[in-house]
């Protein structure tokens, strides 16, 4: 019933702001989008494994619930000024603001769906209904890149996803020759043992495959690319981190059916194989890459890539990935975010024409050097934390070959994004910095502040309930 009363409300607020053409009545239905969205976390949080029909709480929808929550928050806050700042520039229809806030709401409606369903197939519809939300996002701008992007995610979304449809009708055949016909989560765990594992095999391949344009790893991770290049940055944060989220926790599920199945091990194969095809393909790009959010997209396929190894590692790998993923979340939000702020100072994302940040904007030049710490893995970084206990686990596995393979990639990617971090931050631009129309304000600066200090912090000193769900979350597949 709670399910229900929250869909029903978001649905009626995502339809006012559709409606609506006052800046002022957007800004207080969003308002209440997010307090909703905070009523619906702080209940999830109260009633663990609660839950009846199609949706249910469980650690790990919980433990997304509140990263999309916290990034929901802050993306609505960013998106309020990106779009002050766009319209200043662009004088953007009061009709394409209404659809923004309308399309960002949808977003995180249907991620939220993702999370808690406890059905296959209601996973796959909600995870749908994110390409067409993001797909509204990243039109926004509605230039010729912008309508390019926006066409290439829709499309190779809706064939990736229609590959992991196929996997579930696969994974269908396999639980009616094995006497049920039921798919949700707990039925398919328990009957798991009994599937045919070639149905099973095939199911899973097409899921990952299918979700992989979703959690942008390979071999569908292109879509991403072009979508953060031309997305709004609060926009881009969404894909960059919950979005990959969702794609996770769809994979995730159908791995925790396999787990139960003399498959396991060939499941875990395949994720090494795609987490490793991951990073290679990032760093390739990493080190030859001349735009801010491209980087950013390739550092994202390049984490996602090391949180599939540790699903394929196994044992402590386990804990390793989620918290990875929860670090990575917050980490490259912020690195979005103050993107967007370079962009008011530069007018552009190329790296080469950046530089001086720190003399000219230093809360935003602190950030940046923040985020590269972060993000690179470096300690205090929590990164630092979940790329420990991955490379702890992959020696305990004997993994050897692959781990050093790993190192050396890693150190090229540290390389890249040092390098471009520090052009920005200290080096001089290839033009003159005299192009700002506006002054950056610091206050905007501190919700990166803020989400840093959380990666920084929860690593060091992980509170016993983040433990505890995290250890629940992963029982499903040990």
């Amino acid at each position: 019933m709670v399910f229900g009363y929250y869909f029903g409300l978001a649905l009626l607020i995502i339809a006012g702001l559709v409606f609506s053409r006052r800046t002022q009545g957007h800004l207080i239905l969003l308002g209440l989008f997010n307090l909703l969205q905070w009523s619906l976390t702080a209940y999830a949080g109260l009633h663990l494994n609660s839950g009846t029909g199609f949706f249910k709480v469980d650690a790990l929808a919980v433990i997304m619930l509140v990263v999309l929550s916290i990034l929901a928050t802050t993306s609505s806050y960013h998106s309020v000024f990106y779009l002050q700042h766009h319209h200043r520039l662009h004088s953007t229809p009061e009709r394409a603001q209404s659809l923004y806030y309308a399309g960002l709401c949808l977003l995180i409606m249907a991620q939220t769906g993702a999370f808690l369903a406890s059905h296959i197939a209601v996973t796959w519809i909600f995870v749908e209904i994110t390409t067409f939300a993001a797909t509204i996002m990243i039109y926004h701008e509605r230039s010729e890149e912008s309508i390019e992007a926006a066409w290439k995610y829709l499309f190779v979304c809706s064939v990736a996803l229609t590959l992991a449809f196929t996997g579930i009708l696969f994974l269908g055949i396999a639980a009616e020759e094995a006497g049920t016909v039921n798919l949700f989560y707990d039925s398919l765990v328990t009957h798991a043992p009994v599937f045919n594992a070639f149905w099973l095999k095939m199911a899973f391949l097409l899921t990952l495959i299918g979700y992989s344009a979703k959690m942008g790893i390979f071999p569908m991770h292109t879509v991403t690319i072009d979508a953060h290049t031309v997305a709004p940055p609060p926009v881009s944060a969404f894909i960059s981190t919950t979005l990959m989220n969702v794609g996770f926790v769809g994979i995730y599920r159908m791995y925790a059916v396999v787990a139960r199945t003399s498959s396991f091990t060939w499941a875990k194969h395949v994720l090494l194989i795609v987490g490793m095809l991951s990073v290679f393909v990032a760093v390739v790009y990493l080190v030859r890459v001349r735009h801010f959010k491209r980087m950013f997209a390739y550092s994202s396929l390049e984490n996602m890539g090391l949180v599939a190894i540790g699903l394929g590692v196994g044992g402590l790998a386990y804990y390793a990935a989620l918290l990875h993923l929860i670090f990575h979340s917050f980490t490259k939000a912020s690195m979005f975010y103050q993107i967007q702020q370079v962009h008011q100072m530069f007018r552009t994302y190329v790296i080469r024409k950046t530089g001086g940040y720190f003399r000219n904007y230093p809360a935003g030049a602190l950030v940046m050097l923040l985020c590269f710490i972060c993000i690179a893995g470096i300690p205090p970084s929590g990164l630092f934390i979940s790329e420990f206990l991955l490379i702890r686990a992959m020696l305990a596995e004997r993994i050897f070959a692959i781990l050093v393979t790993l190192l050396v990639l890693l150190t090229f990617a540290i390389w890249a994004l040092g390098k471009n971090f520090m052009q920005l931050i200290f080096a001089e631009p290839d033009q003159p910095i005299g192009i700002q129309s506006e002054t950056l304000n610091p206050i905007h600066s501190l919700s990166q502040f803020v989400l840093l200090g959380l990666v920084i912090y929860l690593g060091l000193n992980p509170p016993p309930q983040m433990v505890t769900l995290i250890n629940e979350a992963i029982k499903i597949i040990q």
